[in-house]
């Protein structure tokens, strides 16, 4: 089957396009508005992308409506913003994190998440997320649906036990992140094998 997506509208190509890209790194972020109201929102089409500089993209969709989501509208303000990896213990508190509601009210209160304030950026960070970067925007970019942004990461904080610094390894067998595999499906990580290289 081909698919000429020049004859299919956005929504179709969206649709297509997280239905088979899976799974997806999901990035729980917490930005702060004027007011100090902390944001909390969940997106899927996350992903690292370098690490000299060490860079993280998210990208949001906007609204039906065409508006800016907070976390857009806050990131333009602000340029700061912590990315945070959910894990099965916090999934459906990260789920519930994409409850639209006004600009005045907080994802962490209306969820049961707590917070405490990060080192180096304004936005706190998730006490019970398992690991969070604290990001200064490096770079934005707008397309017809979305704003991009590129991340530069200034500081990782990692669940006490979760990293093995002398040997900057990450205990996988502690580690049980989600993702994201369309439509309102999630999968766990912990089904994992190993392969070798050809001998």
């Amino acid at each position: 089957m081909e698919v000429d997506f020049d004859l299919l509208t956005p929504y179709q190509r969206y649709k297509l396009m997280t239905g088979l890209i899976v799974p997806r790194p999901i990035a729980l972020v917490t930005t702060i508005n004027a007011q100090g109201v902390v944001n909390a929102a969940p997106f899927s089409l996350f992903n690292m992308i370098g690490e000299e500089p060490p860079l993280v993209l998210i990208s949001l969709n906007r609204s039906a409506a065409g508006s800016l989501k907070d976390t857009a509208v806050n990131i333009l303000a602000n340029e700061q913003f912590v990315v945070h990896i959910a894990d099965e213990a916090m999934a459906q508190a990260m789920h519930d994190c994409g409850t639209a509601l006004p600009p005045d009210q907080s994802e962490i209160d209306l969820v049961g998440l707590s917070t405490t304030p990060s080192s180096a950026v304004a936005p706190p960070r998730i006490v019970e997320a398992p690991v969070a970067f604290e990001c200064q925007l490096s770079e934005k970019m707008e397309t017809e649906s979305r704003h991009i942004f590129i991340g530069r990461v200034l500081r990782l904080h990692a669940r006490d036990g979760l990293l093995d610094m002398d040997k900057h390894h990450v205990r996988l067998d502690d580690y049980l992140p989600v993702a994201r595999f369309g439509s309102d499906l999630y999968v766990r990580t912990r089904d994992r094998f190993k392969m070798e290289g050809k001998k």
